[in-house]
């Protein structure tokens, strides 16, 4: 699979969607996130962390982050809420709770983020990635989660 259609989405595993958003060019992306298929590009992405989640590796991390995702169609922002707590992740759209960490970024940032092929500390030092609260946090999300590598 080649092309970036949401349609397949359900049926591509996390590798083969990380080697997707690299293959495609960033304004194909974009182009794809301001039209009608971005909730269910979202809704898949967001459904899937809880099955990436590294219990093993949280710890005792109990957390709530705040994904802001921008450049909706109407100009508005998605906010997706990633809960953290007692070795479990769940995941609600629209915020619910008072986050620890957010972050805000584009469609385009965010597809590259989750799928293993941006750096996010480059991001944030070039201003493509906002994150507000903990810190420390945000550099961690990655090990949370089984981010494959495209």
């Amino acid at each position: 699979m080649t092309d970036f259609d949401p349609a397949n989405f359900a049926n591509v595993g996390p590798k083969e969607f990380a080697q997707l958003v690299k293959s495609t060019p960033d304004d194909k992306i974009a182009e794809v996130m301001a039209g009608e298929q971005r909730g269910k590009i979202l809704s898949e992405v967001f459904g899937r962390m809880p099955q990436l989640f590294r219990a093993d590796r949280a710890g005792s991390t109990n957390a709530v982050i705040h994904w802001n995702i921008t450049g909706r169609p109407d100009g508005g922002t998605d906010t997706y809420e990633v809960v953290i707590e007692n070795g479990t992740c769940t995941v609600n759209e629209g915020a619910t709770r008072d986050p620890k960490l957010s972050l805000t970024m584009g469609p385009v940032e965010f597809l590259k983020i989750v799928s293993g092929g941006a750096n996010p500390v480059m991001m944030f030092m070039t201003g493509k990635l906002k994150a507000k609260g903990d810190l420390g946090l945000a550099a961690n999300i990655a090990n949370l989660f089984d981010i494959p590598k495209a």
